[in-house]
């Protein structure tokens, strides 16, 4: 679905000026506050952190209602262009990955408090990238070589030599954005990822190489050992990726210190639900939000909240495939999602119990497969269109044991023939 965007210039302009008749004798002029970068990448910018830790300090303040536009590093802070190849995606320090803009203290707002953010406008730069990294994303044991496709990207539409025919419509949204968590978050999001990964699972502990900034979280940081990494998303938001947060929706968050600490981060042109290659059309970008204090309603607000209205209309196709998955699979695998659980019960199965996370992977392979024999794509490229492009719904989780996941993908973006 297209439709124009207008231009930021032009936005900011209106909603400063209202209506050029009206009696502004009452009207106070909106101030606007700008978090710009400052350097390259994320090591040279006093704006830019990659962990997160109460001790870090803000960089702005904003009060409530203020316009605040955040300029900020794609997600990976790559060297990454237009001319990349398959080979420079090796190259990429994945202890970078995820560089934020901020903090911001939100004056007036307390620990305890709700801070609601309002997506105002995205304007995006004009490059981006999907990229395949080896061991990472939803299917890593199918994809075990480097991939990356360049976009060029406008405010309607994303364009890649990778993907000639392919034409994506710009659905931005920020795909990290939060607040800083308090001390005490610290401690328990710490102790139960330490858990996990002590229990086998997938768990990313303090990584003081690369961290940012370097003085708490680096090598010789004065907190290296209790930073956040900032991959994970958690109650204080952080790397979400929900799509459906985009121009007018408001993000509700519960805040954990006074100001908040507000930050963006890993905008993202378009994805689609489930971004199953491991990255969307990333991208760095300009974000304009304006910010509500609801007093006292953390103890409602416990974790991530959104609202909206018509919004997500937006989002449904026009025309569509879709295929649907169950939890089977062959006897004697173990999918690698299950890898650290008791493997050797479920390996001669080969029909798991209320399994959603088999179901999608089922599904998104099919769709892959599809992807390939109808349209003519390497299996690379079919993994980016569903990475970008086609959504997992869940279909049913009451039809026991096979609850089923749904991948749907859109097919205007295909040019025709």
């Amino acid at each position: 679905m297209f439709y124009k965007k207008p231009a930021l210039g032009w936005l900011v302009l209106g909603l400063l000026m209202g209506n050029a008749f009206a009696d502004t004798t009452n009207v106070k002029t909106q101030t606007i506050v700008e978090v710009k970068k400052k350097g390259e990448h994320c090591e040279n910018d006093p704006n830019c952190f990659n962990r997160y830790h109460p001790a870090i300090k803000p960089v702005a303040r904003a009060k409530p209602g203020d316009l605040i536009v955040v300029h900020t590093r794609d997600a990976l802070d790559a060297k990454l262009n237009i001319n990349s190849k398959n080979k420079d995606v090796t190259a990429i320090d994945t202890n970078l990955i995820h560089p934020m803009t901020g903090p911001i203290y939100i004056e007036g707002a307390k620990r305890g408090d709700v801070l609601a953010i309002k997506l105002i406008d995205i304007n995006p730069n004009e490059y981006g990238y999907t990229t395949l990294i080896p061991g990472f994303g939803f299917l890593p044991d199918m994809f075990p070589d480097p991939y990356v496709a360049n976009w060029k990207l406008n405010r309607y539409e994303a364009v890649s030599a990778q993907l000639p025919g392919v034409r994506i419509p710009m659905n931005g949204f920020m795909g990290s954005v939060g607040v800083m968590p308090g001390e005490e978050e610290v401690e328990k999001w710490l102790a139960r990822e330490s858990q996990l990964g002590a229990a086998g699972g997938v768990a990313l502990p303090p990584q003081p190489i690369s961290a940012r900034p370097a003085e708490i979280c680096g090598p010789n940081g004065s907190h290296k050992d209790k930073c956040l990494r900032t991959v994970p998303p958690r109650e204080n938001g952080g790397n979400m990726d929900v799509k459906q947060m985009v121009e007018g929706t408001t993000l509700l968050l519960p805040c954990y210190i006074d100001g908040c600490g507000f930050f963006i981060g890993d905008v993202h042109y378009a994805q689609g639900d489930g971004e199953v290659a491991g990255t969307a059309i990333e991208m760095g970008a300009v974000v304009t939000v304006s910010t509500e204090i609801r007093k006292g309603m953390a103890s409602l607000v416990k974790q991530p909240m959104f609202e909206g209205g018509s919004q997500i209309k937006k989002l449904e196709p026009d025309s569509f495939h879709a295929v649907v998955g169950y939890p089977l699979k062959k006897a004697g695998e173990v999918p690698p999602q299950w890898a650290y659980l008791d493997s050797e019960k479920i390996k001669p199965l080969t029909n798991l119990s209320n399994d959603l996370t088999l179901a999608a992977r089922n599904s998104m392979i099919a769709m892959i497969d599809w992807l390939m024999a109808t349209k003519g794509l390497s299996k690379e490229q079919a993994l980016v269109i569903a990475s970008v492009a086609c959504d997992l719904r869940i279909s049913n989780v009451v039809d026991v044991p096979n609850y089923a996941v749904t991948t749907i993908c859109p097919m205007e973006i295909f040019d025709k023939k």
